[in-house]
């Protein structure tokens, strides 16, 4: 009786151990966003972080943060840079603030339709550019779709360049953004997503832009009654990895989150297309009056802004490239 209590106190011991070995090999990496857990992005990390577990077989394990909870895009990519976060969604418009050449995928009516978008991101040029963050501590591993970007309003829909003048227009922290906006004569104003409902309100902006399915899901259209698809820029989302967690990860590792990444950025695209059917429809059906206006007229107005990154050699060969991308 006495060799068999041994016996099992031996091998829980060594079940004991071995659990324990077990949890310390766990690595878990903690990811923020500034998104709702309805939106697309935050669905298709849920299912990275399934792949993530499933490929790694536990020892790799996603824990997601959304709604601004580890705070806004710009203070989760400072939290990536001293290490205090593993891993964010961010727009490529806030990612130019810490890697400036991402700033070309900022400019007005670059892409030509979203294949050509696709072909620029997921080529050579996308690559060139997740890689050019390194030197900050930032590592991209894929783009999300985000659409495109359109006016929407309190009191008047946009029609024209002209129907900007005078309107305080709520602008990501951007300077491509901003000078896109005063180019086409409204002024711009730079606010943080969270606090952009209560601005709206209040009046600190007349309107702001951003795509159907964030337009509808932030509640704005409760607000802006107007929207207006001029479709002025196609920003990417990018999800972004501190170089300190990166860096710490071994080959295996890093190719088990690569994969997690490249199913979740399929996945994404799928539902960002039904998504941008319904939150159009959602929008109408509240009372939003949706307008398409004429593009070419805005497209004109800030031509200019393609002429100012002349000087700017790095910035006017990506956007040559981008042009040329069949």
């Amino acid at each position: 009786m006495k060799k068999l209590s041994s016996v099992f106190i031996a091998m829980s011991l060594i079940f004991t151990l071995c659990s324990c070995d077990s949890l310390q090999k766990q690595k878990t990496i903690k990811l923020a966003h500034g998104l709702d857990t309805g939106h697309p992005v935050h669905k298709a990390m849920l299912l990275m972080g399934d792949e993530l577990e499933k490929n790694s077989k536990g020892k790799l394990k996603l824990e997601i943060y959304p709604n601004q909870q580890l705070g806004s895009e710009r203070q989760c990519l400072e939290l990536l840079q001293i290490g205090s976060l593993d891993m964010t969604k961010v727009s490529a418009a806030v990612m130019e603030n810490f890697s400036p050449n991402m700033k070309v995928l900022g400019l007005p009516f670059l892409f030509k339709n979203r294949e050509h978008t696709f072909k620029v991101l997921d080529g050579a040029i996308g690559k060139g550019l997740l890689d050019g963050g390194q030197k900050y501590w930032l590592k991209g591993l894929g783009y999300y779709d985000a659409g495109s970007r359109s006016f929407y309003t309190k009191e008047k829909a946009i029609e024209t360049p002209k129907d900007l003048e005078g309107l305080k227009i709520r602008v990501m922290e951007s300077v491509t953004a901003m000078d896109m906006v005063t180019s086409l004569g409204g002024s711009p104003t730079p606010i943080s997503s969270g606090e952009l409902y209560t601005a709206l309100q209040q009046g600190v902006v007349d309107g702001a832009e951003n795509n159907p399915p964030t337009f509808y899901l932030s509640r704005h259209y409760e607000v802006c009654k107007f929207y207006s698809l001029n479709e002025h820029t196609t920003i990417p989302d990018v999800l972004i990895i501190s170089t300190h967690l990166w860096e710490r990860l071994s080959a295996q590792e890093q190719s088990w989150l690569q994969k997690a990444t490249d199913v979740s950025v399929k996945y994404q695209r799928e539902l960002w297309a039904k998504s941008e059917l319904e939150a159009l429809q959602a929008v109408k059906e509240a009372g939003v009056k949706v307008v398409r206006p004429d593009k070419s007229v805005f497209k004109k107005k800030v031509a200019s802004i393609y002429e100012d990154y002349k000087s700017n050699e790095s910035i006017y060969s990506l956007i040559k490239k981008i042009q040329e991308t069949q």
